[in-house]
């Protein structure tokens, strides 16, 4: 279906506004991605994006489970109606981050969180940081960005 959509908009030559986007600014220390697909839709989008890649999912962090549960005893109001992480690796990546500098590998797991904001249940947010690595990692940088947006992109196109 979406190879069909983008054919379409090719052929008729129209531009069309995407489901999502980037809401964050270039300079933010967290990369926050909008889209109109719901929760799940988004989240198994996200994970068949990172195991088509040959990762392996090896954590899922469940913040809004873990925040309802303690929100009595804090008096914390609710943030979301859901929140996870999803943390993966990749083998290639570690190598190359911690080729630069050895105490780069506290970047791994990746992660990317996934949220629907509390009384906002149409919008969910999809998340990264931006990496920021010890050495002469350019070249590391370049390529966690490039992986990161490059799962997100494909999970929400």
């Amino acid at each position: 279906m979406r190879h069909l959509l983008a054919l379409l908009v090719l052929i008729s030559g129209t531009n069309l506004v995407l489901a999502s986007g980037v809401v964050s600014t270039d300079n933010s220390p967290i990369v926050i991605y909008k889209t109109d697909y719901s929760f799940s839709e988004a989240k198994e989008n996200l994970e068949m994006a990172i195991t088509d890649r040959g990762m392996l999912i090896s954590g899922t962090l469940h913040i809004s489970d873990m925040l309802q549960r303690t929100a009595k005893d804090t008096g914390h109001a609710k943030l979301y109606e859901k929140a996870e992480s999803l943390e993966f690796c990749s083998v290639l990546m570690s190598h190359q981050m911690s080729s630069a500098h050895p105490a780069n590998l506290s970047i791994c797991p990746l992660t990317i969180g996934i949220y629907v904001k509390a009384g906002e249940p149409k919008n969910t947010y999809v998340t990264y940081r931006r990496p920021e690595m010890l050495g002469d990692a350019d070249e590391a940088t370049a390529a966690l960005t490039e992986l990161f947006e490059g799962i997100i992109q494909e999970a929400l196109e």
